[in-house]
């Protein structure tokens, strides 16, 4: 489980819609209607883009975030990595084919 500063901005949007950004995180944004699905769907963006990282990100300070955005919710969003990785999956498609000799023997060796 990891846990990083999420800010929550609805005044791009008049109001109606919250838009949900990872200051740590680049890539990692999503929105919401309201605030609940909000995290919801951050806490899945933040997964997505973090499951295969090899290193992660230290998490900043979650005051000095809010000093950063003041009109805006500040708060930590969390997610399961291993639960994330598990959900997704790589598609593998398995193909029967003749090759030429040179050109298959070429492959191998790569």
């Amino acid at each position: 489980m990891v846990a990083y500063p999420a800010v929550l901005d609805n005044t791009m949007n008049d109001g109606n819609e919250y838009t949900v950004t990872f200051p740590d995180i680049v890539g990692a944004v999503t929105q919401g209607y309201n605030i609940p699905q909000a995290v919801h769907n951050g806490t899945e963006a933040l997964g997505l883009v973090l499951f295969d990282e090899k290193e992660l990100p230290i998490p900043s300070d979650l005051k000095k975030i809010q000093k950063e955005y003041p009109d805006t919710i500040v708060t930590l969003i969390g997610t399961d990595l291993n639960e994330i990785a598990k959900r997704v999956r790589t598609p593998v498609v398995k193909k029967n084919t003749a090759l030429p000799t040179d050109l298959a023997e070429a492959a191998e060796k790569k």
